[in-house]
């Protein structure tokens, strides 16, 4: 016998003894018709604080009335998001990546606590598609991801601009390329819409990336935030998650192994950020899947870079909507026996079966290419290993022309030293910048470092100059970078012995990142590194810092979900 639709929220609204539980329900809306249908939870990443978040209420609302019209009960619910393009280049940076375990946390209580038969989730700016995806593969209920949707591009002198024209008119105006009008220009028209960074930035690498998964309605990744079909878009998300509990459609039959594979290797195609590496194998680590550095590089090695987007790029996801969108560019890898077809989706159907439902993409564009002739024949991201990453590192290519360096280390304790000295123009061809106390522990909140590789393609040395991290890059962040060096510093990682001077490699075709030191003079130099010291260690940053792992294994906070045979 089937399990009822309403099998998890019936203990809050059936029987006598749930009289105070129906009570509380009847003040926000429901009756008696509404206590027998399944509760399903819509989580908001609705904020005011950034042009990404700033219209999920209208979506969710448009999701409720989704679900209500499919025959079950929406009850909506917030949770934090910090905004990386605020956040950037200070300390507010710090407080990113850890939104992402509190966002999953969030959605963890309230569909615990509350028993949500399934969920809705609805986010925007980066760290909340990774944040659901994790509370999906750790709860296992039916659940859903809707985007909020790319931004439109602005444009300033008949050209897009967005995020990071900004960042980089930074470093423009640093070494005097523009005058502060210009600058002030740029500012005034980067943004001008709701919506998440225009190019395959972080946001939408993970957008498209779960809708690969099968965990988002096919196409819905691709429309923009301002553009009426999202909204119907939201309306259909809410009637797919009715029929989700209805087929006892749970996460963990989507979120498979080859689900994941499904999503680097569109993410791959697309040119997608470093970010999707930490990202997927916190969410394997949380739905119990054995996801590893290894995986990516072996699925590199099969997959071209195809979509010639922003940051290496010249589009953006707008265009990429207005050719055929992530369904389009999902059909050529299928055609070509990149993807598996027979993963199960939200929809009920398989990959295969959803896509033979969605058009090609058009005829005669320009912004997907061939496999006879792609930007790249493998992957843009690479996984780095050698006597600075015993654990590994995280190098991507897209848009490049040098993809390897070996030169003198400038060492940095943390991002703005090195900021100040990029500002100084201290920074000379040839140097390999190392920037290190800012991993996961260290940092502590592993900051990005757009501010700082922007200002230096600014300046004209995007790829005359390598930079490696134990923090991270911003999906917008293009040049010559290696970021997520594992272990950290603060973890007696190699990065720790580095000093100014020393022979660094960083090489794509060796995958390999090195420094000209034996064992011996690295293992003492580690023994006698001293850490610069902070005071974070108490509050939310804190808990984070005493409860992160390693980059090499996502950056978690919690213990592997095994999951169950």
């Amino acid at each position: 016998m089937s399990k009822p639709l309403n099998h998890r929220s019936h203990v809050v609204t059936q029987g006598p003894s749930r009289a105070p539980n129906r009570a509380m329900l009847r003040a926000v809306g429901m009756n008696d018709e509404d206590f027998d249908k399944p509760l399903i939870g819509v989580a908001s990443g609705w904020s005011q604080t950034t042009p990404c978040n700033a219209h999920l209420n209208t979506l969710a609302e448009q999701v409720c009335i989704g679900i209500y019209e499919a025959g079950g009960f929406p009850q909506t619910f917030g949770y934090p998001t910090a905004s990386d393009g605020i956040g950037m280049g200070h300390e507010g940076m710090r407080y990113s990546l850890p939104s992402r375990e509190l966002i999953a946390d969030c959605i963890d209580m309230m569909v615990g606590g509350s028993r949500f038969d399934a969920f809705v989730g609805l986010g925007g700016c980066d760290k909340n598609m990774p944040g659901n995806l994790m509370a999906m593969g750790r709860l296992d209920v039916p659940a859903l991801f809707l985007y909020g949707g790319t931004i439109s591009p602005g444009v300033h002198d008949g050209k897009d601009i967005d995020i990071v024209s900004i960042f980089e008119a930074v470093g423009k105006y640093q070494c005097g390329l523009i005058d502060e009008e210009e600058l002030n220009a740029v500012e005034n028209k980067s943004i001008p819409t709701h919506g998440s960074c225009g190019g395959m930035y972080t946001a939408n690498t993970m957008a498209s990336c779960l809708e690969a998964m099968g965990v988002s309605l096919p196409g819905s990744s691709s429309i923009p935030g301002t553009k009426s079909a999202k909204l119907l878009d939201a309306r259909a998300a809410g009637k797919a998650i009715y029929k989700a509990v209805e087929l006892g459609l749970t996460s963990r039959k989507i979120m498979t192994k080859e689900a994941f594979e499904n999503g680097i290797i569109t993410a791959f195609a697309l040119g997608g950020s470093t970010n999707l590496v930490l990202h997927l194998l916190a969410a394997a680590h949380e739905t119990g899947i054995k996801l590893e550095l290894s995986d990516f590089n072996r699925l590199g090695a099969k997959v071209p870079h195809l979509a010639d987007l922003k940051p290496g790029g010249k589009y953006v996801m707008e265009d990429l909507y207005n050719v055929g969108g992530v369904p389009g560019v999902m059909k050529m890898l299928l055609k070509e026996g990149l993807l598996h077809g027979d993963c199960l989706t939200i929809t009920g159907k398989t990959v295969a079966e959803n896509l033979a439902e969605q058009p090609s993409l058009a005829s005669g564009q320009r912004i997907v290419l061939g496999f006879d002739s792609p930007l790249k024949a493998t992957a843009p991201i690479k996984i780095l290993h050698g006597n600075l990453a015993p654990g590994g590192a995280v190098l991507k290519t897209s848009g490049l022309k040098v993809t390897e360096i070996t030169g003198p280390a400038k060492v940095f304790e943390c991002e703005e030293d090195c900021f100040e000295a990029v500002k100084q123009k201290q920074i000379q061809a040839g140097d390999v910048v190392v920037i290190r106390n800012e991993g996961p522990k260290g940092g502590p909140g592993m900051r990005e470092m757009l501010a700082v590789t922007a200002a230096l393609v600014g300046q004209g040395l995007g790829e005359s100059v390598g930079l490696l991290t134990d923090g991270r890059f911003s999906g917008g962040t293009h040049g010559l970078v290696v970021g997520h060096v594992a272990p950290e510093a603060a973890l007696g990682g190699p990065i720790a012995a580095v000093q100014d001077g020393d022979i660094v490699t960083m090489s794509e075709a060796k995958a390999e990142l090195s420094v000209e030191l034996s064992d011996k003079v690295i293992a003492e130099r580690i023994a006698a590194y001293v850490p610069i010291e902070d005071n974070y260690n108490s509050g939310f940053i804190g808990k984070y810092r005493a409860l992160v792992r390693s980059a090499e294994v996502g950056a978690v906070t919690s213990e592997f979900n095994q999951k169950p045979e």
